[in-house]
Formats: structure tokens, sequence, C-alpha cells
């Protein structure tokens, strides 16, 4: 197993974990059909949450570093992969704000980091994990193509609910169950970052395809006419 997709791995789950227990020890407290799931960073523990999306970010880093040194990501999948850890550690970084108080330069920095975190990701693993760019497929790449494809579906939902508010003249967190439709979009993207990182572990070091190539180049001149001595 490639030494930073094992760190990448256990890192992200780590962070996955804290989160799910986040959720789960608050659910006499918060609805988690309304409310989002940054509503964990607010409070004297919110730190707590802001570490996991922290660790969660690291992860996915160290799960970049195995794509890129195996070449298994070109440039656009890996611009993309880093994007999410930027905006992950944006919202880990600058808490939630509260918008019935007033715009605040903390909540609009979170707000960004979550938008760029979100969308980048089913990109990243669509461009990453398609499955036309690779000689050789593996259940974890197609995994984790499905799982971005459905991630870009759910993007494209919360686009469209957006402009029906915007046409309807709602607020557009109220058109949908944002906490629930936030908390799908969530898991299905995290289980797409960790499939890339189960196919990134257990690829030999050297990219896609590699061995075949090899196989190859030792097999074809045998099947050469001409090529046995004679």
């Amino acid at each position: 197993m490639h030494q930073p997709a094992r760190w990448g791995l256990g890192a992200a789950g780590a962070g996955v974990t804290v989160i799910l227990g986040l959720e789960l020890t608050s659910l006499d407290e918060m609805n988690p059909i309304r409310r989002t799931i940054s509503e964990h960073g607010l409070g004297p523990d919110g730190w707590i949450f802001g570490l996991a999306v922290g660790l969660l970010a690291a992860g996915s880093v160290a799960i970049g570093v195995s794509l890129a040194r195996k070449r298994l990501a070109g440039v656009f999948g890996m611009v993309a992969l880093m994007g999410w850890s930027v905006g992950l550690f944006l919202t880990a970084w600058f808490e939630k704000h509260d918008w019935s108080v007033g715009p605040s330069t903390s909540g609009s920095i979170h707000r960004v980091g979550s938008i760029i975190a979100f969308v980048c990701l089913p990109l990243a693993v669509v461009i990453i994990a398609r499955p036309w760019r690779h000689r050789e497929r593996s259940k974890a790449t197609l995994v984790a193509f499905g799982l971005g494809i459905c991630s870009v579906l759910w993007v494209v939902f919360i686009g469209t609910m957006i402009l029906i508010a915007a046409e309807t003249g709602m607020q557009w967190w109220r058109v949908m169950p944002l906490g629930l439709v936030e908390r799908g979009l969530a898991v299905t993207e995290v289980a797409a970052l960790l499939a890339l990182g189960v196919w990134a572990a257990a690829r030999q070091l050297g990219g896609e395809g590699t061995v075949v190539e090899k196989a190859d180049e030792i097999i074809t001149p045998v099947g050469k006419p001409g090529v046995s001595g004679r």
C-alpha cells in the first residue's frame, strides 16, 4: 500500500468518524433535516468540528499526492482535488455565521470555502476516475466515477433549487430541506474520495497500465515474424 494514500485514508477516516460522532450526539439539539453540518462548528466545542474537517482536508491532500506520484491524475484533476482541500481548510478555519444578524467576513469566507469544496470534488473524481482514461478498470475506479456522477447530480439539484428560489422570491435555503440535501451530498462526495484513496493505495508505483505495458514489451517480440532467429 502506498504510504501517502494510507495516511490519507487514515486521516480522512478519522475526520469522518469525528463528524459522525458529532452528528449522533447532537440529534436531540439539532435538526439534521434543516440544520447544516457546519453548525457543529458553533459554540465552545466548535474546534472539534474544525479539527475533523481539517483532518479530512489533509487526508485529501495525501491521497492527491499518491495519485500524482503514480501518474493516475492529470493536471486538471489535481487542481480540482486541491480546490476541494483548500475549500475544506477554509471551512474549518472560518466558522459558520448566523446570517439573521447580518453579514460577516468569517461567515462569507466559510460559505465560499464550502461552495468551492462541494463543486470541486465531483469534478476531480469524474476527471480522475473516468473509465475511458485508464487501460485497466478496477472496482474502486468504477465506484469512484459512479459516486462522482451522483455528486454532480446533487450539485445540479442544489443549483436548480437556488434558481427556483430566485424566480419565486423565496429564500433559497427554505426551498429544500437544506440539512438533508447537504448531508446527502457530503456522504456521496466523501465516499467518492475514499474510493479514490483505495484505488491509489492499491496501485503499484509507476501508474496505471505499467504492468500490462511491460508484459507487452516481453511478449510482443516473440510473436513477430522474422524475430525467431532464423
